[in-house]
């Protein structure tokens, strides 16, 4: 066997199947409850330094202002029903917020910095939460997204009038002999909401656990390792990386600047990061960068990368600067709220995202939802063996992606080969995304369907390596109109303000849109028109 049998097949179910989880802390203890006692073992050890803010924490420092959270929100009355907004970059006390909540059994719901108003509207307008917390340059736009509810709104920089600054909230009095909450449902009870989008593009807040299998891409993780991620709260790898650093004792790197690869091989080879994990545009964006070539990343023990693909070249000259073949790309997704498999053997099976998981099982089924066997390409399925609350707030929405039968309908289409590893070919749904952040082709057809001048839109995602889906347009103009293939991607840049909805891809003008048999539009063909007249010109 060229491979160590880390899953099971079962040939006649057509499913496989990871190992039997371990458990290394006494299942009764919430994550909370794991993280407040770990601090307490090691009280002098650095725990966070902030290379933009040049802030450094021990553990000690950072338990204390994870209490004082913690008994501010009690001062409010805060019970573990409610919930605490989140929409804030990886700032010097973000994390003392997080494990404050954590500390109390309070979930969080965590928002990315660039949603416009609309949508922060939207997806707050889902958790009600009772406070939120967010850097002092947003204030405006989530007061004005929150204004119908009843919040309070902390700032954690910048602060502005009329907000409550976050050290206001850190000179907030301890209890005496604090202790993390009980957790009124146990471990089945959720430990934060995250972000995504349903099929028609109306936002769902997708809750997380306290189950261990957060846990489950870094159990050899100690105190001597110094960790870096620049995925804030509202991703999972954000999250993860603030879990895990509170579990294990790690020193944890933050920065709270836009991505910059240059800065991000410094802070590697000055601060020495041993588990570094990060999308693969960031990957491609370190690759292709000239400071790439004197780089130095040879502390790195883990490298973990996922959640959209990524080239093979720039794989490799990443690879060739590491000192240990430690290089994992991973696959998984939010409902999961963990990985659910990861390749331990990139020489033998690159561009695989590897083997299923200790406690998941996965299948592979066809429209009609029978399971494949190997080396056929249908929809991923994955059963966590665990309780999922759903979708907060939207049972319809959860039923339609976990079935009665529990197993999660991921929408990503793949296959497993012969040795029982999974590799992605492409999203079964429209879901695009740039730089991470998800968004849908129908909310920019929308706005261009605005312009007077157009008759029809198709949009779709043109893939970079660096940023991922770029949206592009097929546009057919009115008759008699003069309308210019940049009037339209002026037009989207005018009336959207999101980075990720502009037309990176570019726009065309066309006669005709490709259709399918029943006179739909067909955009996979449109796409591939669309490239090929790009290749022409």
């Amino acid at each position: 066997m060229p491979y160590k049998p880390e899953n099971t097949y079962d040939a006649d179910r057509r499913i496989w199947s990871g190992q039997e989880e371990r458990h290394y802390f006494a299942p009764e203890l919430s994550i909370g409850e794991i993280i407040f006692h770990e601090m307490r073992r090691h009280p002098k050890l650095i725990a966070q330094i902030s290379v933009t803010e040049n802030t450094v924490l021990t553990r000690e420092e950072i338990h204390l202002n994870s209490m004082c959270v913690a008994s501010y929100l009690r001062s409010l009355g805060l019970l573990q029903s409610d919930v605490v907004g989140i929409i804030a970059r990886n700032t010097t006390h973000i994390f003392a917020v997080t494990y404050g909540c954590f500390f109390n059994g309070i979930p969080f719901h965590a928002l990315n910095i660039s949603y416009e108003q609309a949508t922060i509207e939207k997806l707050f307008n889902i958790t009600k939460p009772s406070i939120i917390f967010c850097d002092g340059e947003d204030y405006e736009k989530v007061k004005a997204a929150t204004a119908e509810l009843e919040v309070k709104i902390v700032t954690m920089r910048n602060h502005q009038m009329g907000s409550i600054s976050i050290d206001e909230v850190l000179a907030t009095p301890v209890e005496e002999n604090f202790k993390p909450a009980h957790l009124e449902q146990g471990n089945l009870q959720t430990l934060a909401i995250l972000c995504s989008s349903g099929t028609t593009g109306t936002p769902k807040a997708v809750t997380i656990t306290n189950s261990r299998k957060i846990l489950n891409t870094s159990p050899d993780l100690t105190t001597a390792d110094v960790q870096y991620t620049h995925s804030t709260l509202d991703w999972v790898t954000g999250l993860l990386t603030t879990v895990t650093s509170g579990v294990y004792s790690t020193k944890r790197i933050i920065a709270d600047n836009p991505f910059d690869p240059a800065h991000l091989l410094q802070i590697i080879a000055e601060h020495k990061v041993t588990w570094l994990i990060q999308a693969p545009s960031h990957l491609a964006m370190i690759a292709n960068c000239p400071e790439f070539e004197k780089a130095d990343l040879l502390s790195i023990r883990t490298y973990l990368y996922g959640g959209g693909r990524c080239s093979l070249e720039a794989q490799h000259k990443i690879r060739s600067r590491l000192r240990n073949d430690c290089m994992h790309l991973a696959y998984g997704f939010t409902e999961v709220g963990s990985a659910v498999s990861k390749n331990d053997h990139f020489d033998k099976k690159p561009n695989s995202v590897g083997r299923v998981m200790d406690g998941f099982k996965l299948k592979i089924i066809d429209d009609q939802g029978k399971p494949l066997g190997p080396n056929e390409v249908g929809e991923v399925c994955v059963y966590s063996g665990q309780y999922w609350p759903g979708y907060y707030g939207n049972p319809k929405e959860s039923h339609s992606v976990r079935d009665s039968a529990l197993w999660f309908h991921s929408g990503d289409l793949g296959y497993m080969d012969d040795d029982g590893f999974l590799y992605i070919v492409e999203r079964k749904k429209e879901m695009l995304k740039y730089q991470n952040i998800m968004y849908y082709p129908h909310e920019i057809e929308d706005v261009i369907a605005q312009m007077p001048q157009v008759a029809e839109v198709c949009v779709f995602g043109i893939w970079n390596e660096y940023n991922g889906d770029e949206a592009a347009a097929a546009v057919i103009k009115k008759i008699g109109s003069t309308l210019h293939a940049q009037d339209v991607v002026d037009f989207v840049k005018q009336h959207t303000s999101a980075k990720y909805k502009q037309l990176h891809g570019g726009a065309i003008i066309v006669d005709e849109l490709k259709r399918t048999a029943n006179g739909k539009t067909n955009r996979q063909a449109t796409k591939a028109y669309f490239l090929e007249v790009k290749d022409r010109n």
